[in-house]
């Protein structure tokens, strides 16, 4: 099956739409997911990716050991190695098909500072007793 790396642009930004839970291997079973290299707990980040004006959502496989510490719904995160996977498959007679992601990890990225607003100016009318003592000490 090909795996294709994507390209993670610096003006891209991603947020979490769910934290970390385990991935599904077997509905019938409840059997988790688990990395056939490393034997690592496989988990399910949705992610809001956002390119050039667009949204599109991702659900992401994660291993276990990159999951960073204080991820939630709603942080900034940044994939680390992104890989799409296509897939097809034929069940009952139906075709679906999709693409699968997968990360090493993902980052939490710290989101940029946006500036309190700025309250508008009061301007306070001059009363008229101020300004004939102002012209009388002239």
């Amino acid at each position: 099956m090909a795996r294709i790396p994507v390209l993670v642009k610096e003006t891209d930004t991603y947020m979490t739409g769910t934290g970390g839970t385990p991935k599904i291997k077997n509905p019938q079973t409840g059997e988790i997911a688990m990395d056939r290299d490393t034997g690592e707990t496989l988990y399910t980040v949705t992610v809001m990716q956002m390119s050039d004006g667009r949204a599109e959502i991702l659900k992401i496989t994660v291993p276990e050991s990159g999951l960073p510490v204080g991820l939630a719904p709603g942080v900034m995160v940044r994939p680390v190695e992104l890989i799409a996977t296509p897939w097809a498959r034929i069940f009952n007679g139906s075709l679906s098909d999709g693409v699968a992601y997968r990360v090493a990890r993902l980052e939490l990225v710290q989101a940029p500072a946006v500036a309190a607003p700025v309250p508008p100016a009061v301007t306070v009318p001059e009363s008229t007793d101020s300004a004939a003592a102002i012209k009388k000490a002239a």
